[in-house]
């Protein structure tokens, strides 16, 4: 049952059922989570739903009908745990507390909804993963032209842009910005849902919690003040765009219906324009493993992984932001190149830097906490921790000779004052629980001090008048104790109950003798539970106005957090140029890409015995494309993508595995490796391959790097090879294109473009042929590969020898034109004479002879013994 179907009900429930049903009414699809004393219930729909998914009991309680109310409820100090697993769930939780003291009313205690909790509006650091900003997206489209405008609730980031494309082509450009941000919420206006492939997207791929706004209401005048209202600074391109201001104020009040307060930690806006970035479309992303491993999504073996250094979770942050949004600004990249380079020359300042770096807390999410006012008192004093080495990290800053250094060292404040405070205001290792006491420092207020005393020396107060009254009563057995019932009462034997004075008051009678109270007592009492009240009170007080202090230097900590964020991912940079030895890459606005032994920088660092370096020549003059041939396996995919990595690393500002290398600026890459259905699920691969072949032909310009990596697999050879060489072409010869190109193909037949078009030049990765075997030896040369060795690559495979044999000898057949492909199942191999049996074991014993052990691999060895044991075996050539 849900709180709706009560209507008819409504008069015969119980006046706390009513009062459930009532604010239940404004949260259908929420979970609404009840406050009831120390617990959170859940009732009807809501209990059935959160005992299945939380695996607890589902009881019921009494509501006014035949049947009781089913019910489950939650420890309130335990419920973050439950929150985050229906969080993580994707649902939605309604958070109803007690907004009035019990004591203060003899009616039903006032409850109302103070926050709803979604997986995109998330704050609490241990709901999330440090170093992984959790985004909630809210997109406006119009046409033929859309915004999307992306926050982080827990850092208080907010980033709009504006895309204007063909009708046609609106899935695809909204996907590729959700891929950039990667949302867990998403909020749409009705146009959007016109598109079914973005829903799918939505629901199949991200898994993210959609909703569908209600715009009405939302003409361009309120949603330009509500925009303006919030960020002190409005950038021009939101105010001159309509779709912005409408996906940035759908946003905001969906935060502001659901957040009821903290809203104001959102005080910067960022617009952001895509063509500033070199442009990555989530196929690039995915295939090249820029921030997780394709096949187990983990950052190990990622180029994040090879990467990220860092110490602080701010600059986890925006490493990752870099990372899938290099520069194409050339000064921008100088400058962090540079300041990378300083950091080279100045390690024992760089360590010093990184060891400060480590006692840094995530300021960013301490800062939204605080805003909130949901902060204890152990996270104000891992601010107050944090907030001790800025002067420090200061100091060490002004150490270094450098611009960008200093402009790092002006954005980050001091704030003294406010570390002075709290480290004054709150104790050394304050309780979990603030109803538990001792949150202030004593010496920090003395009223506070006084009724601590007083607290704290009841005990001794207590025995003073117990010791006082045995004397003046001669009951030596006389004791004075405490329960929850009675406050302190005066429990006195039978066998003393005639010595008893008549200003005793008898309150209660147990087995063993009578208990008694006295106005003393009772008065002594009174001060020591108003003390112990008080103090909280007071506590309480002076947390509040240290929150609000703290929270006033919300601005100061914004810019002082980006600072630290980016020292943190300059010195990473520096940490892995160093270990692993990169070089410092040469920036133009040259059209070229010039590397000499260059490296892959993922993996060089799992196997640096296996990895072999390559030198490229890429330019938009006589080396346009390299048509890179070769068999499977033999390292031409590593190669290109290695080439992409250079590039990307050098253009986010970092240093690159390559013993030199000079890079002009790349606006855009395009990768067409292996299949992807993003938004192509269910057509077959080659169809898919087709359409990202399409995509980049469109999109790419004369500053592009593209990969082609194998096209025309999924079709025929004919066909293949005529799409491969049309599509080379085309790149070659198109004057809007002619962009860098790296060509990987099997197809060895078109080897001669480099005799027919101008600007393409073969290499091939270097093969060691031994006859019935082959050794890849990874590299790349010049010249194109006259073979695709795909016999040899199954060998090495392990396809059974008869296999390889029977293949062979079809190969030779097809390339001598003796028969027709189909009629080859009728030419089966013939019984061997005597004289070929004796040339079989002279070819077996001169192969053995002619080995070179040295250049062969256990496996390769392996699969040869066994290849010339069947001969011997079963008399086959």
């Amino acid at each position: 049952m849900n709180a709706i179907n009560f209507k008819e009900n409504f008069e015969k429930l119980s006046p706390m059922m009513k009062q459930y049903v009532k604010i239940k009414e404004n949260h259908k699809a929420h979970l609404l989570f009840f406050r009831l004393g120390d617990f959170y219930e859940l009732f009807f729909d809501d209990a059935v739903v959160a005992s299945t998914e939380l695996e607890i009991v589902l009881t019921g309680k009494e509501c006014g009908l035949s049947e009781r109310a089913p019910m489950c409820g939650i420890p309130y100090h335990s419920a973050d745990s439950y929150i985050k697993k229906l969080i993580d769930k994707g649902f939605k939780i309604a958070i109803c507390e007690q907004v009035e003291k019990m004591s203060s009313t003899k009616n039903l205690v006032e409850r109302e909804v103070v926050r709803i909790i979604t997986p995109g509006t998330v704050f609490e650091p241990d709901f999330l993963q440090s170093g992984l900003n959790n985004y909630i997206c809210s997109v406006f489209l119009e046409s033929d032209c859309f915004s999307a405008c992306f926050c982080d609730v827990s850092t208080g980031v907010v980033n709009s842009t504006k895309i204007k494309t063909q009708i046609s082509n609106i899935p695809y450009e909204i996907v590729n910005e959700m891929e950039r941000f990667i949302p867990v919420e998403v909020l749409y206006n009705n146009e959007v849902t016109n598109f079914k492939e973005i829903g799918d997207y939505l629901t199949k791929k991200l898994k993210c919690v959609g909703s569908l706004i209600d715009l009405s209401g939302f003409d361009e005048a309120f949603c330009k003040k509500t925009v303006i209202e919030q960020f002190e600074k409005v950038p021009v391109e939101v105010l001159n765009s309509k779709v912005c201001l409408k996906s940035i104020s759908m946003l905001l009040v969906y935060l502001k219906e659901t957040q009821k307060q903290g809203i104001n930690r959102l005080v910067e806006l960022n617009f952001y324009d895509r063509n500033r970035y070199l442009g990555l479309d989530f196929c690039v992303r995915k295939s090249l493993e820029l921030t997780q491993t394709l096949n187990e999504g983990k950052k190990q073996k990622s180029l994040f992984w090879v990467v990220d250094k860092t110490k602080t979770a701010m600059g986890k942050r925006l490493l990752r932001k870099l990372i899938e949004q290099p520069l194409i600004n050339l000064h921008e990249i100088k400058k962090r190149q540079d300041a990378v380079e300083i950091l080279n020359k100045n390690l024992i300042v760089r360590d010093e830097i990184l060891e400060l770096l480590s006692k840094v807390f995530d300021l960013e999410r301490l800062m939204t906490k605080i805003v909130y006012g949901s902060v204890n008192a152990r996270e104000l004093k891992s601010f107050s921790y944090t907030l001790e080495q800025l002067p420090k990290i200061k100091q060490k800053l002004e150490l270094i000779p450098n611009d960008f250094f200093e402009f790092l060292n002006k954005q980050i404040s001091n704030m003294t004052q406010t570390c002075d405070l709290i480290n004054r205001a709150i104790s050394e290792e304050p309780p979990v629980n603030f109803k538990d006491g001792g949150v202030i420092a004593k010496g920090f207020n003395s009223k506070l001090d006084e009724l601590r005393e007083l607290n704290e020396n009841s005990k001794n107060l207590i025995l003073k008048i117990e010791q006082k009254e045995r004397e003046r009563t001669k009951i030596n057995k006389l004791k004075i104790k405490y329960n929850k019932v009675f406050g302190y009462f005066i429990e006195i034997s039978n066998s003393f109950l005639n010595k008893v004075p008549d200003n005793y008051i008898r309150k209660q009678t147990v087995s063993s003798g009578e208990r008694f109270i006295t106005t003393e007592l009772k008065e002594i009492e009174y001060k020591i539970l108003q003390a112990s009240e008080q103090s909280l009170e007071i506590e309480h007080e002076i947390f509040e106005k240290i929150k609000k202090a703290a929270a006033s230097k919300l601005l100061e900590v914004q810019l002082s957090a980006k600072a630290l964020a980016t020292l943190d991912v300059l010195c990473s940079f520096s940490i892995v140029s160093i270990e692993n030895n990169y070089t410092k890459p040469k920036m133009t606005t040259n059209n070229e890409i010039i590397i000499k032994n260059g490296r892959h920088p993922v993996i060089e660092l799992i196997n640096s015995d296996y990895f072999i370096a390559n030198d490229t020549q890429l330019d938009c003059s006589k080396n346009i494309m390299m048509l890179i041939t070769g068999p499977n396996m033999a390292g031409k995919s590593t190669y290109m993508r290695q080439v992409v990595l250079i590039v990307i690393m050098a253009q986010m500002g970092c240093f690159v595995p390559a013993e030199s290398a000079t890079i002009g600026i790349v606006d855009k890459i395009f990768t067409r490796i292996g299949a992807h259905d993003d938004l192509t699920s269910g057509q077959s691969t080659f169809m898919v391959e087709m359409n990202e072949v399409a995509k980049i032909l469109q999109n790419a310009t004369n500053k592009s790097l593209i990969i082609f990596d194998e096209i025309g697999r999924g079709t025929s050879t004919y066909d293949g090879i005529s799409i491969a060489k049309s599509v080379a072409e085309h790149i070659l010869t198109n004057k809007h294109l002619k962009c860098k190109t790296l060509f990987a193909t099997h197809y060895h037949e078109l080897i001669s473009l480099e005799n027919e078009v101008f600007g393409v030049k073969n290499y091939s990765v270097a093969v060691k042929d031994y006859g019935n075997k082959i050794s890849f030896l990874r590299k790349i040369v010049e010249g194109g590969a006259n073979d695709s060795y795909g016999i040899a690559v199954a060998q090495l495979a392990g396809l059974p020898v008869e296999v390889i044999s029977r293949a062979n000898s079809i190969l030779n057949e097809i390339e001598q034109n003796k028969l027709p492909l189909n009629d080859h199942k009728k030419d089966l191999p013939a019984q061997k004479t005597e004289t070929e049996l004796d040339k079989v074991k002279l070819n077996v014993i001169e192969q053995i002879e002619n080995l070179q052990i040295e250049n062969m691999t256990p496996i390769e060895a392996f699969s040869l013994l066994h290849n010339l044991q069947y001969k011997l075996k079963n008399e086959v050539l």
